[in-house]
């Protein structure tokens, strides 16, 4: 096992990590960390993904306020807003039970406005907070690459610099605006929603075209029409591999939020408005826990 750097300052040592949603994304950094040295509580509805990181070594805790009396690192890996503050202030909630000056990490993807209220809260409790989304499938949060939108306080990044370094080699700070995290993720969504329904859709036509799909996804990946999420979705879809990695209702999800946040400026979208339509179709149609890369499949079969 791989310890925590021990040269990097610190009065108290590694921190002692709590980790509330252990799916794909909250899993593989419960993973990462104990690979780490960590010391790891974690909490989840779903017991079975609790027992995959209990496996790993780390601690179960019955309740959110449990695991929050436990840690001096919150990091919150749910799916959506009302999940969150459930997390953080419903029944049993964390905020309450964390230490003063205890640091809560924001990993979801959630409106910029509940990043605002749920930060506004933090901060009367005496809580440091980060408004940290994520990017990267799990293979590379595993590997500490994935990808870290953060926005909080310059001091409170340098004070948990150490932490972000192994959680990931892709620290990019945006600000410290509270909420500016979640605008940044949500912009990135939108594209990656444009660009996984532009390849779903040209891979489609050009099996009507006469076309072999993975000869034509060749090509691209070598030419103009290259892009990251179409490549390596399609990629899997095309070996047979259907593995629910990203569920087609994430990028629904993700993708409406930033439609509700170009409307709060007044800004028109429609190509993304385009491209979130065609997963809130494909969601209505059965999608919603099928692997994004699903949506070639459904365009195939319902293009006429």
């Amino acid at each position: 096992m791989t310890s925590f750097d021990p040269t990097i300052p610190s009065s108290l040592g590694p921190p002692r990590v709590g980790i509330v949603g252990v799916g794909n994304i909250g899993g593989a950094m419960a993973a990462r960390l104990r690979s780490c040295g960590f010391t790891v509580a974690v909490h989840d509805i779903d017991h079975q993904a609790e027992a995959r990181a209990v496996s790993l070594g780390a601690m179960a805790c019955a309740t959110p306020a449990g695991l929050a009396m436990s840690c001096d690192v919150l990091i919150v890996a749910v799916v959506d807003g009302p999940q969150t503050e459930s997390v953080l202030f419903g029944h049993h909630g964390a905020a309450a039970a964390l230490a003063p000056g205890s640091l809560v990490m924001l990993c979801p993807t959630i409106s910029p406005g509940d990043v605002e209220r749920f930060t506004t809260r933090l901060d009367a409790l005496g809580l440091e907070w980060m408004d940290a989304p994520t990017s990267g499938g799990p293979i590379r949060v595993r590997e500490g690459h994935m990808s870290l939108m953060l926005a909080c306080a310059a001091d409170v990044q340098a004070r948990h610099r150490a932490l972000l370094s192994v959680l990931s080699n892709r620290v990019m700070y945006v600000g410290e605006r509270a909420g500016d995290g979640a605008r940044t993720k949500l912009v990135n969504n939108l594209l990656a929603t444009i660009n996984l329904a532009g390849t779903a859709e040209v891979l489609a036509l050009a099996e009507r075209l006469g076309l072999d799909m993975g000869r034509t996804l060749e090509v691209i990946d070598q030419s103009s029409g290259q892009n990251w999420i179409g490549s390596e979705r399609m990629k899997r879809l095309l070996r047979g591999d259907t593995q629910a990695r990203a569920r087609t209702a994430l990028l629904a999800k993700d993708s409406g939020l930033a439609l509700d946040a170009a409307r709060s400026v007044g800004f028109g979208v429609p190509l993304g408005g385009q491209a979130a339509a065609l997963f809130a179709l494909a969601c209505a149609q059965g999608l919603v826990d099928e692997d994004d890369a699903s949506l070639l499949t459904w365009m195939r079969q319902s293009r006429g």
